[in-house]
């Protein structure tokens, strides 16, 4: 998997991810940089998946629970009002980067 990064991003942190889409769940790797946030799939399905979010198109960001007690949920809410669901170890640290950048 490569991604194109833009003129001085870096990667910040990056882990395993699944994209929880209309019930359905997609593998891939959930990418945060110092400019942006990526979901690239691993299915071979990266048109309909894949995903590039500006810290500037995210309005909350939310945990969850995915099962009974599994607090792995990470639920960015963006300013058009679409809601973006992952599982993703970490979830805290993630969310905290997140937070930070808008």
């Amino acid at each position: 998997m490569k991604i194109d990064l833009k003129p001085n991003e870096v990667v910040v942190k990056a882990g395993n991810s699944d994209r929880l889409d209309n019930g359905s769940k997609v593998d891939g790797k959930f990418i945060v940089t110092n400019q942006r946030i990526y979901f690239k799939c691993l299915n071979g399905h990266a048109e309909k998946y894949d995903l590039e979010i500006m810290p500037s198109e995210i309005s909350e960001v939310h945990f969850f629970n995915t099962g009974f007690l599994s607090p792995n949920g990470l639920n960015l809410i963006l300013k058009g009002g679409e809601e973006v669901k992952f599982r993703v170890k970490q979830r805290n640290s993630f969310g905290e980067l997140i937070n930070r950048m808008y």
